[in-house]
């Protein structure tokens, strides 16, 4: 089962990879005749600091999931480490951000069951929120994905199953027997209330990332109001792949096959979305290393204050 799940990642990774490859051979010269400008420079700027904000407000976010299983890391303590193991999403494995914010809540002074389940609900609502976005825009017309009405239905089912499902109602009850079966009863373990709030918090921080994608986007096509809820849903649709299909770190490649397959090329040219999501991407590891940085040295800065 192990080698089976190691092929089937390296085979979506080599797939994902081909298709880039040939995307970028076959444009390869409208690509290298793109003119970088002080325009072009000044959005690649407006990004990083859209992203940037989009990372802290969702390291912000994670502090009200925390809050909602009582635990005692929270504040400024747990946006630091989470904008700092935020970085190590990128290193192969793509599970060492959750390992290192479990091990920063146990180090706090609570379990390993408590601190895992909060890590695990912040990338599940994630990736609810970019299925609502995708789900609503599919309806509407505003993403056109071959669906059938069959699988289109099959996932309205899932979604709200899954938003039942994390009603402290029903989950309180199963994390009460996880814990039980692992020999430890831990009555604290427990979902104080429907995660709402956080819920619309991964929305925001969609939409935030959505923008600096778009920004990015203005120099090189003519956008209009009617494109700017088509180029949300894409970007949500591509990065919610990235999330949930494994392949390589943090998404890489994944999200840009996807955002490059996912936009009409009549009206978003391959060869200018292959640079915007190349500039994306830059944007987007660059505004994870300076919130890191600017988490630790802050962090750093107050410590020796005290």
């Amino acid at each position: 089962m192990k080698l089976l799940k190691q092929f089937l990642r390296y085979f979506i990774f080599g797939i994902t990879l081909f298709f880039l490859a040939t995307t970028i051979v076959n444009n390869w010269r409208s690509i290298t005749s793109i003119e970088f400008n002080k325009y072009l420079f000044l959005l690649i700027f407006i990004s990083l600091i859209l992203n940037s904000f989009a990372h802290i407000f969702s390291a912000w976010v994670w502090t009200w999931i925390l809050t909602l299983f009582n635990c005692k890391l929270g504040g400024f303590s747990a946006v630091k480490i989470y904008l700092i193991t935020n970085i190590s999403k990128y290193i192969p494995g793509n599970i060492w951000h959750f390992v290192g914010r479990v091990k920063a809540i146990q180090n706090h002074g609570d379990s390993i069951a408590l601190g895992t389940f909060p890590v695990v609900l912040e990338p599940l609502l994630m990736a609810i929120a970019s299925l609502l976005i995708t789900i609503f825009s599919v309806s509407l017309g505003i993403l056109e994905v071959n669906f059938s009405p069959l699988i289109f239905s099959l996932l309205l089912f899932f979604i709200l199953i899954i938003l039942i499902a994390i009603h402290p109602k029903f989950i309180n009850p199963v994390l009460k027997k996880l814990v039980i079966n692992k020999g430890k009863v831990e009555t604290n373990i427990k979902l104080n209330k429907y995660p709402f709030l956080p819920l619309i918090g991964e929305l925001i921080f969609l939409l935030l990332r959505g923008s600096a994608f778009m920004a990015l986007m203005m120099p090189f096509i003519d956008l209009n109001i009617i494109l700017i809820p088509q180029i949300l849903t894409a970007f949500s649709f591509a990065w919610l792949i990235g999330l949930i299909v494994p392949g390589a770190p943090g998404g890489l490649g994944i999200f840009e096959a996807v955002a490059i397959a996912s936009l009409d090329p009549a009206i978003f040219p391959r060869d200018k979305i292959i640079i915007v999501v190349a500039l994306f991407r830059f944007s987007s590891i660059i505004a994870e290393t300076f919130t890191a940085y600017l988490a630790w040295l802050l962090y750093s800065v107050i410590v020796n204050n005290e």
